[in-house]
């Protein structure tokens, strides 16, 4: 089982084009850890950001009385994909991982699979 700042530096070092990652709790907007980002990419502004976007998915599917889970959310930009993978199991509901890719260098098939397994080993 992983702790926050390792699934963090496990996100960083195995996924490919990570430009940086946060575990966020969409209750409060808050991202609990990050690593990577920079002046162009701010992740604590990330964090407050997607919390909206999940906040949003969520009240839609309540309003279309969709009775199932969101998995992860994807943001597509020019040059980079934003993934968004709610959390699930014990001690994590309320919690996302946000993870930010260079799209010229990532594998997002291969990104949202090492996603999952880092949830897997997640302990929070």
């Amino acid at each position: 089982m992983a702790n926050t700042e390792t699934a963090l530096k496990d996100a960083m070092t195995s996924i490919e084009g990570v430009i940086g990652v946060a575990l966020v709790d969409h209750t409060s907007g808050m991202a609990l850890g990050t690593l990577g980002g920079g002046k162009d990419l701010d992740l604590t502004v990330a964090a407050a950001g997607n919390t909206d976007v999940v906040r949003a998915k969520v009240r839609t599917m309540e309003m279309l009385g969709l009775k199932d889970e969101i998995e992860d959310i994807l943001i597509t930009l020019g040059s980079q994909y934003h993934l968004i993978r709610l959390l699930h199991g014990r001690g994590k509901s309320g919690l996302f991982l946000y993870l930010a890719l260079d799209r010229g260098r990532a594998n997002l098939a291969m990104a949202r699979h090492q996603l999952k397994s880092i949830e897997n080993d997640l302990e929070v």
